[in-house]
């Protein structure tokens, strides 16, 4: 989500090197998009920039808000499993449904999907699962590689240490904006959450942070699995509900009604963490959906199998849909991306709303973040 010298474009890229401490921040270039990356389909029209992305989610929020005070009591949820096992999957019975919303730009038309019957994992994969994964394959995360050269020509190499991008508040809110709360620290992975002072000992079955898709794939291969598709986590993600912008239902959740792991207070000042958790939560901490599935709203944002494209729903295959042959993004032509659902722990209501039902990130395969996960399918 980033590149570096563009801060509007910090959330939707994560590319490159991000020095966002208080200091001016050193000019590094954007990452060399491989020759392989440009699209084989033509350009779609420009689309609008993240922050407007941003106001448009909140203002689509109100709007639901407002509508959401009418609405029918939401379902209750299916009660709790006694021993939440991760890794643990759920057959879903597939079907037809609607897929979509009319919130977002990128999420647009709502349109009808067939589905085969698929297993999902009941949670996002956890620390303690990445852990096990590592130390029988001895697998390393792109994470815990330094920077290509190649990659990054103009970087100084010494720049190059191996990291992760980090959310971290600022100070001045005079300047504040994506490049000051995102701050690029070496040593960062999923092992060392915050930087390499910090541990996961004691978070085993909190969600694995710091991986990229191309950790996602080798960890779901490792079990015999694969990433969702977008369609089937969207299907998933619905529990069975129609036409509703939460996982849950229709009614915005709140003090007596915690129903994800999302950023409560200032943002991105200060998360007063009123529903108990200022970063990731255990995988469980919340009421399932419909499905008996956790965290599909919040958490971490998950990576999917499709590539992205903003005009991909116009052009969706009705069965079983795959998502475009090839990845475009306006914002940053020639940089292939993948999709991301669910949004998470830092999703403000103020500011992006991203973690109902229908919001849609992005970023690409070799990018980590603090607040990225994703859980398998079969």
């Amino acid at each position: 989500m980033v590149p570096r010298a563009r801060c509007l474009a910090l959330l939707a890229a994560s590319l490159v090197l991000a020095a966002c401490d208080s200091a001016p921040p050193e000019v590094v270039p954007t990452k060399a998009a491989p020759a392989s990356a440009a699209p084989n389909t033509a350009p779609t029209p420009p689309s609008a920039p993240l922050g407007e992305h941003a106001g448009m989610d909140h203002a689509a929020h109100l709007a639901a808000q407002a509508s959401a005070d009418a609405a029918p009591p939401d379902p209750a949820p299916p009660p709790r499993r006694e021993v939440l096992q991760p890794g643990e999957m759920v057959q879903l019975p597939g079907g037809t449904f609607r897929m979509g919303t009319d919130e977002e730009p990128d999420s647009q038309p709502i349109h009808e999907v067939t589905l085969d019957p698929f297993q999902i994992d009941v949670t996002e994969v956890t620390n303690g699962e990445m852990e096990r994964f590592v130390r029988s394959t001895r697998y390393v995360t792109t994470a815990e590689k330094d920077l290509d050269p190649k990659l990054f020509p103009d970087v100084p190499k010494d720049k190059l240490k191996a990291g992760s991008l980090v959310v971290v508040p600022p100070e001045d809110r005079s300047t504040a904006s994506p490049m000051t709360w995102w701050r690029w620290v070496p040593g960062a992975n999923f092992r060392h959450p915050e930087g390499p002072s910090s541990s996961i000992q004691g978070k085993e079955r909190h969600p694995v942070v710091h991986v990229s898709w191309d950790d996602a794939v080798a960890f779901c291969k490792w079990k015999g699995k694969r990433l969702p598709t977008e369609a089937e986590w969207e299907y998933a993600a619905r529990g069975g509900l129609v036409g509703l912008p939460y996982s849950w239902g229709a009614k915005p959740q709140g003090p007596a009604n915690w129903r994800a792991n999302t950023w409560q207070g200032d943002f991105p000042f200060s998360n007063t963490a009123e529903d108990g958790f200022a970063t990731t939560a255990p995988v469980g901490s919340f009421p399932p959906n419909g499905f008996g599935l956790y965290d599909m709203s919040g958490n971490v944002w998950e990576w999917v199998a499709d590539w992205y494209r903003p005009d991909a729903y116009a052009t969706s295959e009705k069965k079983n849909p795959r998502g475009p042959a090839a990845s475009y993004d306006p914002q940053e032509p020639g940089m292939p991306k993948h999709v991301q659902r669910g949004g998470s722990f830092v999703c403000a209501d103020s500011y992006c709303v991203r973690y109902k039902v229908g919001g849609r990130g992005k970023s690409s395969p070799d990018s980590s973040h603090y607040h990225t996960g994703f859980r398998c399918a079969k």
